[in-house]
């Protein structure tokens, strides 16, 4: 038999999951379908030249597709389960899950296009295939990275989270610290975890030199920040006669919030926009496989050259 896609296995992992009164390991959803699919050991154990198993990577990329159009969750990092949406769905009445069928759904297709408000909606799907058909192998390779670093960022996020606080304290140290800003590890270690509110303040060097400071406030919060907790920030600025801010927050601000920090000097990080800098700075992920896209030296074929 011939490995089922991502795709395949999205409808029978819905249907194991409305089976279940509760959140399941992702593990075990894998065992579960691999007991259920006819496949032989042989065909089970395939990897991909990486190394990783093939379907349980797959199971793995289905689980994430179905979470991103919201008909599943995670409740905590490795379990997932039908939300109440996708238990809404009479799934006896579909022959499959495509990644079509899910473009119905808000948050997969933002997942898959990024904001896809510039689309139009009542010819979403066409489109969709039009773009698959013009795109050059480069570019689906970007496409393909975006997509696996959005689902990365959530994972991210969680594992915040359901750290402690002082966790998240040395999480923005070591984060600063691989930007350039606050000296040495050990001067911006100093610098930061002042208060006891479950998040952190302090002031740190906006260079090796300490010539400039940077005020830190950071919110390991799942509460939206409002536009209060932005004037108490300003407050605390004025009071150290600090020119720069930033507010690092694992939530999300209001809009009342941006616009006070627009007209002040004050950056906002997001939940969004911390994993975002996290993978690129490199904290808390590994690369797991690159890849080399090559070209025709020139010049080594030129004659005149040797």
């Amino acid at each position: 038999m011939t490995l089922p896609t991502y795709d395949q296995l999205m409808l029978p992992l819905m249907k194991l999951l409305s089976e279940q009164q509760k959140a399941i390991k992702i593990s075990v959803v894998a065992e579960m379908l691999a007991l259920r699919s006819g496949l032989t050991e042989e065909e089970l154990s395939t990897t991909l030249p990486s190394g990783k198993n093939i379907f349980r990577d797959r199971v793995s990329w289905a689980k994430t597709y179905l979470v991103k159009a919201g008909l599943v969750n995670q409740p905590q990092r490795a379990f997932c389960e039908l939300s109440q949406l996708g238990r809404n769905i009479d799934l006896s009445k579909l022959n499959s899950i495509t990644n079509e069928y899910l473009m119905d759904f808000e948050g997969f297709s933002d997942f898959k296009l990024g904001n896809s408000e510039n689309l139009k909606t009542d010819n979403l799907h066409e489109q969709i295939k039009s773009i698959e058909k013009t795109q050059t192998p480069e570019e689906i390779i970007d496409k393909t990275s975006n997509i696996l670093i959005s689902s990365l960022k959530p994972e991210l996020l969680n594992l915040i989270k359901n750290n402690s606080p002082q966790f998240f304290e040395k999480l923005v140290v070591d984060l600063l610290v691989a930007m350039g800003y606050g000296g040495s590890h050990q001067d911006a270690a100093k610098a930061i975890g002042k208060t006891n509110d479950g998040g952190i303040d302090g002031i740190i060097s906006e260079d090796r030199l300490g010539l400039d400071k940077i005020y830190i406030q950071a919110k390991r919060w799942e509460n939206i920040v409002h536009r209060p907790e932005i004037h108490k920030f300003l407050g605390a600025l004025t009071d150290k006669k600090a020119k720069k801010g930033v507010f690092i927050t694992t939530s999300d601000f209001s809009s009342g919030a941006k616009e006070t920090a627009k007209n002040s000097d004050i950056v906002l990080i997001n939940g969004e926009l911390l994993t975002t800098l996290m993978i690129e700075f490199g904290l808390g992920v590994q690369i797991e496989r690159s890849f080399h896209i090559y070209r025709i030296d020139q010049d080594r074929f030129d004659e005149e050259s040797f």
